[in-house]
């Protein structure tokens, strides 16, 4: 583009009694191209804590405190004590009831839980789960972060089938460990941008060609194994494939430094045991910070497995000096059963208000992280484990086109995977369908 008498420098400055002072970037700047403002980011996260929810009936007058839910649906819903750490975020904040994964309903609560970001079909003796939600994702917005996704949870690993310790499940419904120490969390995803380079250059290099040596061998034991064998041999390869995957994205950004970022308040080596709400905490305040930097614009994390195993099981006794454990207080029904759950999960949700407020308090370059970040709260079961009416939080994301301020109890037939769709769209993965949708969910997006 040829230069007009009105076109200005980029460079051009105000001068005066020897003071320069830089101009911002006007309209008359942009004949010379340069780089853009990055585009404003589009998040998702989702949490989940296990074993259902407190729901005693609407009537019962002297438990209807202890309600996860409102005890009446609409835009004038009163919060319950168990949700009041969400209260400042109201404008930010809409409540779905009613939904639940039509080929879970008949499960165990617990079973289902390997269900949550899937609707897979997990019945019998047959074990077909599909791809979670945040993994199809991560396959579209991992082109601007270093890191496709976060995979968290209380306890790490994948447990086992039916008692998973991950949210998370690749394209082969195979669950992706998830990470839980956070002090080797913060290491390996917070130091990428600084230390020795020709150092870091020299791993990866090596890493790579590591990964080239088991390639090459495995061709050739291939040819030697089973059929079961050989499946086996290809899922490892698969997982080999990511790792290889991620070597490449080291490398490529490997010369740009992580943002500055403050640590401070990060606490690394909480001892659930001890404190659980720091142990909680400070993973939140991990993944905000991974938003902050844009490391990743996909987490999830597991707040705790399914049936009381685990740590988070003795969190109602070291928090709250309840001698009970998570899922014996989901069973129980003696006097005070309802007061003693209604108090855990105000608990839990008061270490998610901890995050959401870190959220709405934390500013990128874009603004309030909350804004760009789209937040599922909730679980795979409601109360005694019926895999029904899942408790269901969205909170966050008011750029990406989503409209907040009501509790809406939606009729069974609709599948929570629509709710799944919908978040899609808000990140802009505008895919047909998930799983078991029908359509998105009605009065999520503006």
């Amino acid at each position: 583009m040829s230069r007009k008498s009105w076109h200005l420098d980029r460079r051009t400055m105000l001068r005066g009694m020897g003071v320069s002072v830089a101009l911002p970037l006007l309209e008359g700047m942009s004949w010379a191209g340069g780089p853009k403002a990055p585009a404003r980011p589009k998040r998702l996260c989702f949490v989940s804590f296990p074993d259902g929810c407190s729901l005693p009936n609407a009537d019962d007058a002297a438990n209807a405190k202890w309600r996860w839910y409102p005890v009446a649906p609409g835009r004038d819903y009163e919060l319950t004590p168990v949700l009041r750490s969400l209260a400042p975020y109201r404008e930010d904040l809409s409540l779905h009831g009613g939904l639940s994964h039509p080929l879970s309903r008949e499960l165990l609560g617990h079973l289902a839980g390997d269900t949550w970001l899937t609707g897979g079909d997990v019945r019998g003796d047959r074990y077909q789960n599909t791809v979670s939600v945040d993994q199809v994702a991560a396959l579209q917005l991992k082109q601007h972060t270093r890191y496709p996704s976060l995979t968290l949870s209380i306890d790490g690993g994948v447990g086992y089938k039916s008692r998973v310790s991950t949210l998370s499940f690749d394209f082969n419904g195979h669950p992706i460990p998830a990470e839980h120490k956070q002090r080797a969390i913060f290491e390996r995803y917070f130091s990428s941008g600084g230390g020795d380079l020709a150092a870091r250059r020299k791993s990866l290099a090596q890493g790579r060609k590591i990964v080239d040596l088991i390639h090459e061998d495995s061709k050739r034991l291939g040819r030697r194994l089973s059929k079961q064998d050989q499946a086996k041999l290809d899922e490892y390869l698969d997982s080999l494939n990511k790792v290889e995957e991620q070597i490449q994205r080291n490398e490529a950004w490997l010369d740009i430094p992580l943002k500055p970022l403050d640590t401070d308040h990060l606490e690394l080596d909480p001892d659930p045991r001890v404190d659980p709400a720091a142990y909680v905490k400070t993973t939140y305040d991990l993944i905000a910070l991974a938003f902050q930097a844009d490391l990743t614009r996909v987490v999830t994390y597991q707040v705790g497995r399914e049936d009381g195993m685990g740590f988070e099981d003795s969190f109602p006794n070291l928090a709250l000096g309840i001698k009970r454990g998570h899922h014996t207080i989901s069973h129980d029904t003696h006097e005070g059963h309802w007061e003693e759950w209604g108090r855990y999960d105000q608990w839990v949700a008061d270490q998610f208000g901890h995050f959401v407020k870190r959220l709405a308090e934390t500013e990128d370059e874009h603004g309030r992280l909350l804004d760009d970040t789209l937040v599922l709260y909730g679980s795979c079961c409601s109360t005694t484990h019926n895999a029904r009416n899942y408790p269901l939080a969205l909170l966050g994301g008011r750029n990406m086109g989503v409209q907040h301020g009501a509790y809406t109890v939606h009729n069974e037939t609709v599948p929570m995977s629509n709710l799944l769709l919908s978040m899609l769209h808000a990140a802009g993965v505008e895919k047909e369908t998930f799983s078991d949708a029908t359509g998105l969910l009605p009065g999520v997006l503006a």
